[in-house]
């Protein structure tokens, strides 16, 4: 069983590790991860042995929440599963039944979406004010404690009431407890830190709350006892007592602690909003009604959630399709670049698919829905996309053990600077300073953060490019790859046969009659090669004349009499050349030659003959072959420039198969293979040390894709290609497989960069606060400059991943409409 969970209360990955490890230690569980940028975890457990009950009640137990986000919509899909079919109405029953079950589950998640919106605008009018009341209570708590030093800094005069209230050894408490005053509301705003994190320490557990509680309780207690001794001095007549505790309060120093924290979470929460666009812009794009066509063919305009399949729905120009579906009448041109980033209208008509969320541009079309709620293409995209940018790559487990460790050591380290410096001479107030600045600099946020937040961008911005990456491991698998592997018919070539040339061989035939002639007879046969030169007649607009007689041999050619035009009353072979052989029609030395070479490049040679009284004569040669995509040699061009090794796997045979890799300049090519064959061949290349990509696009490349490092699937292919796939590219242009391996690379040199500096960042921090460098440079962190770089460290991280967002898509041409390396926004 596979769940995800949305979990509440965590603020660092210290708390993301702590979920992960008392989730794991459940019995059952085979994997768990926490994401601490989407606040989700996903668990894949033993059914039988575990219960969703027992998930929520461990985290809940670490002193965090979990709700339940995908586990029922599976569970259902599990039961219906298991469900026999007891007879066509019990069938239609069942259907009917599961569309109410599916419709009442769209509007329950319609309306779970409202209320999570509206919990999210409340929260964050919530940060709002919490930040609006923070920082304004700050900056009088500053003036009140620090008047004199603007005055001596900046030259500021200082009011008369301000002398007369605050200044001097006389006002020294009132000034005391104006400051607590004003530190009070500041810490009621805040007061999560303080919950969540004594929560944590009590059970264990201690977070980055933990060390913020912590550092700004030790400052508020500090100055507690500071005004207990300024009462004392004032009391008992001890002038410099009072002195030296007026200066020695740390109640701004509390303030500014918590306040900056909020300042760096805020600014922290709208940057990673910028991190899930993506998501947003892809959930945008489906539109939230459609128009259904009533049994008595009435237009009825419904939530496009409520759409079932079989229904029939109207698309007009201008607006979007709502769900996958077939067309039925009409024809059009549709703009799929939001799925596809094919800037180039399709034309579509009667019997063409259509893909969700993509734009009808000018004619009226009617369509059956095929594809509803969940399944359809741009559900399934958010779905990888999400799934992507909640998982972890490999190169995060360093980061997520030393979360685990982390705050309980910094908090050591703490104790331990206070306690050295009380041993070495130095005041209380240097010490207790000396320890909050350890605690409040050590925050782990910027750990947790360095892998979720480029994985999150990075994935989104391979949607965008028609890169749909679906975890990870793959992400981080994909930037090794030293060989791709590529399927012939359907991948390199369109997966279409189409006429590469017509040859004349009779001295009164014209290419375009000669193509004619051919057509009225393949016009009532079915085979690939026949639809190959109906289509190129069709293009040419070509009149084709009656045929009688007809006869047609399995696997040899048709044969009839043509009724009108040049060679009318006449007998005419279409066919290969045995087929003419067999009806000893004589071919010449010459044309069995320029057949061969044909051959020799891989096309089909479709032989026309005709019989004359008597007389047989050949009238010339159609070559048919299944035409090789534009981007192919561009893709293998840039895959052997960026140093990997390009391999094709067919089941066709050598001499197309050679022809094939001539053309596109593949460096090695392996024939005449089933499905079988593929994969063990993607086998004996891993066995060699190889990082093999396999890309494919049907049913025959799903083991082969299962089999390699990274398998990749051709959008367009089949669904137990692109499941079988850790890829799917939804361009049907291989130059994506090299951005995806360039966007792989990206991303993990951007998490390294993330790690690196979250790394760096603590090994200086941490020494430099708690006083390493004092006795001999004199260098010392404030409490309040820690607060301040803890928050740019987060800051940081996230604004370095949001880098990503620049990557440079190598595709280009006239179907992305940019130069090359231009980006993937353009291109869509």
């Amino acid at each position: 069983m596979r769940e995800r969970y949305h979990i509440t209360g965590m603020s660092c990955s210290a708390c993301s590790a702590r979920v992960e490890k008392v989730v794991g230690a459940l019995e059952g569980v085979e994997k768990v991860s926490v994401n601490l940028l989407t606040a989700t975890m996903e668990i894949i457990y033993e059914e039988g042995t575990l219960a969703g009950t027992d998930i929520i009640a461990a985290v809940e137990k670490a002193g965090y929440g979990a709700m339940l986000i995908n586990g029922q919509e599976q569970n259902k899909e599990q039961e219906q599963g298991e469900e026999q079919e007891q007879g066509e109405e019990q069938n239609k029953e069942q259907e009917q039944e599961q569309g109410k079950e599916q419709e009442h589950d769209n509007e329950l998640k319609k309306e779970k979406d409202k209320k999570g919106k509206r919990q999210s605008a409340q929260d964050k009018m919530a940060m709002k004010w919490r930040l609006g009341i923070s920082v304004f209570f700050l900056l009088l708590l500053m003036y009140v404690s620090m008047y004199h030093m603007y005055n001596q800094w900046f030259g500021l005069p200082i009011p008369g009431f301000v002398m007369q209230n605050f200044h001097g050894v006389e006002n020294a408490m009132t000034l005391a407890l104006t400051q607590l005053i004003l530190l009070l509301p500041i810490l009621y705003c805040n007061r999560r830190f303080f919950q969540n994190g004594f929560k944590a320490l009590v059970r264990f557990g201690p977070n980055m709350d933990s060390l913020i509680a912590i550092g700004a309780s030790a400052a508020v207690g500090y100055g507690i006892f500071a005004m207990y001794r300024i009462s004392y001095g004032l009391g008992h007549g001890v002038t410099a007592l009072v002195e030296h505790y007026s200066g020695e309060l740390y109640f701004e120093t509390a303030g500014m602690i918590v306040t900056l924290i909020t300042v760096g979470k805020y600014l922290e929460g709208r940057s990673k909003s910028k991190t899930g666009e993506a998501i947003q812009k892809l959930m945008a794009l489906s539109p939230n009604t459609a128009i259904v066509l009533d049994k008595a063919g009435r237009e009825r305009e419904i939530p496009t959630s409520k759409l079932q399949k079989g229904d029939i729905f109207l698309v007009k120009p201008g607006s979007a399709v709502p769900v996958d579906g077939t067309i039925l009448e009409g024809c059009s041109s549709v703009d799929e670049s939001a799925i596809t980033g094919e800037s180039m209208p399709v034309d579509k008509r009667a019997g063409d698919k259509v893909i969700s969320a993509t734009m009808n541009t000018t004619g009226f079309l009617k369509c059956r829905a095929d594809r509803v709620g969940e399944d359809t293409t741009l559900s399934m995209i958010i779905q990888l996309v999400e799934e992507a940018g909640a998982s972890k790559a490999p190169i995060a487990r360093l980061a997520d053990k030393v979360a685990g460790v982390f705050v309980p050591v910094v908090i050591g380290i703490a104790i331990l600077s206070f306690v050295c410096w009380i041993l070495a001479g130095q005041t209380v107030e240097f010490a207790v300073s000396t320890a909050i600045a350890v605690l409040v600099i050590s925050c782990p946020c910027a750990l947790g953060l360095a892998t979720p937040v480029a994985i999150m961008v990075g994935t989104g911005v391979g949607a965008r490019c028609g890169v749909l990456i679906k975890s990870g491991e793959v992400l981080q698998a994909a930037k090794d790859i030293d060989t791709v592997v590529f399927d012939k018919t359907g991948t390199i070539t369109e997966g279409n046969l189409i006429v590469m040339g017509v040859y004349g061989y009779h001295k009164q035939i014209e290419p375009t009659e000669l193509l004619s002639v051919a057509a009225a007879l393949e016009k009532m046969s079915e085979h690939p090669v026949a639809r190959a030169v109906i289509k190129e007649a069709e293009s040419w607009q070509l009149t084709l004349p009656k045929v009688r007689d007809f006869q047609a041999v399995f696997g040899r050619g048709v044969q009839g009499v043509l009724e009108e035009g040049s060679f009318q009353n006449m007998q005419v072979f279409v066919g290969n050349i045995e087929y003419l052989r067999e009806h000893q029609i004589p071919v010449t030395k010459e044309q069995e030659e320029g057949a061969k070479q044909l051959a020799g490049q891989g096309e089909t040679t479709l032989w026309v003959a005709l019989e004359e009284k008597e007389n047989k004569v050949v009238l010339g040669i159609i070559a048919v072959a299944d035409a090789i995509k534009d981007s192919s040699r561009q893709a293998v061009k840039a895959l052997k420039k960026f140093g990997i090794s390009v391999v094709m796997l067919t089941g066709d045979n050598p001499v197309v198969a050679r022809a094939v890799q001539e053309r596109v300049g593949i460096d090695q090519v392996m024939a005449s293979l089933l499905p079988q064959d593929k994969e063990r061949q993607i086998q004996l290349l891993r066995q060699q040390g190889k990082k093999v990509a396999m890309v494919g696009d049907g049913i025959n490349d799903a083991p082969a894709l299962a089999a390699a490092d990274v398998g990749m699937a051709i959008g367009a292919g089949t669904d137990i290609a692109m499941e079988s796939a850790d890829i799917v590219l939804m361009k049907n242009d291989l130059r994506s497989v090299v951005d995806a391996i360039l966007l792989s690379k990206a991303v993990i040199r951007n998490i390294r960069q993330n790690l690196f500096w979250a790394f760096f960042y603590n090994s200086i921090g941490i020494p430099l606060a708690a006083g390493l460098f004092y006795p001999i440079l004199g260098l010392r962190l404030s409490p309040m400059f820690g607060a301040a770089a803890m928050s740019l460290s987060s800051l940081f991280v996230v604004g370095n991943a949001l880098r990503l967002r620049g990557f440079r898509s190598i595709v280009k041409g006239s179907d992305t409409k940019t130069k090359e390396g231009g980006s993937c926004d353009d291109a869509t």
